[in-house]
């Protein structure tokens, strides 16, 4: 049985004041705990309904593992339906962004995405086409939110994710800088090259002026309907799928 005060330290996790404060975050689900642990991610404690303990890998006797029943996994949950098992990892210290390890790769560049969702759905898609790393800018949602967590769908153990001001950083790199915007080149006409940063701007007000003037390839996924936009997340994935396309040619 978990004490009130495991529960009340769990539950604070929920807030990203919390979970930047102590460093740890929530992974919900086995298939992404199985993940996170087979990663370079340090586990903190698995809490875990007594059937899914069988699903679990060997830990390291330093990982605290925790029985819970129904009642209390309801109360640490992020989910409105738990999904049986939780973990608390930490989160990476000192992760700085090298711009000499972006080279002879893609990147994705996110400037001040909001939604939770789309972030998580971005690193999955990062993930799924092999890009190693997504960048963000500082007023990009928080990648360890639990609904970003959630929506990876365990990428994120393998996708680097960086925050940083954006137009210094662009301002000094030396790789090409595509922007996905209303009025480029056809991306199907572009010509990616071997490298470079994919920037995707705000759900609702695109890139910012700041960083479109860094831009030095925009480029537009054609309209053929009426609709009057894309989801963020969609355009990187049509995106990424254009790039992977050239790169196996």
């Amino acid at each position: 049985m978990l004490s009130k005060s495991q529960i009340g330290f769990i539950k604070s996790l929920h807030q990203k004041k919390y979970r930047k404060e102590n460093a740890i975050f929530i992974i919900e689900g086995i298939k992404s705990i199985v993940e996170f642990i087979h990663s370079s991610y340090q586990i903190h404690s698995v809490y875990f309904l007594s059937q899914y303990q069988s699903l679990l890998p060997n830990l390291p006797a330093n990982i605290k593992l925790f029985e819970v029943n129904n009642a209390e996994l309801e109360k640490i949950s992020t989910l409105q339906t738990p999904q049986g098992i939780i973990a608390l990892v930490h989160i990476p210290k000192d992760l700085v962004l090298d711009p000499n390890t972006l080279k002879n790769s893609f990147s994705i560049v996110l400037d001040g995405v909001q939604d939770p969702g789309n972030l998580g759905t971005i690193i999955r898609t990062a993930d799924w086409f092999g890009f190693k790393q997504v960048i963000c800018s500082g007023n990009t949602v928080e990648v360890y939110n639990p609904k970003t967590v959630q929506a990876t769908m365990g990428s994120l153990s393998r996708v680097k994710v960086y925050y940083t001001d954006l137009p210094p950083f662009l301002e000094h790199c030396d790789l090409p800088i595509f922007g996905a915007v209303l009025d480029g080149t056809s991306l199907y006409t572009t010509d990616w090259g071997k490298e470079g940063l994919i920037i995707m701007g705000n759900e609702g007000q695109g890139i910012t002026p700041q960083v479109m003037n860094l831009i030095t390839h925009p480029v537009t996924i054609p309209r053929v309907g009426a609709a009057e936009s894309l989801n963020v997340a969609v355009s990187a994935a049509i995106l990424c799928a254009d790039i992977s396309r050239n790169l196996q040619k």
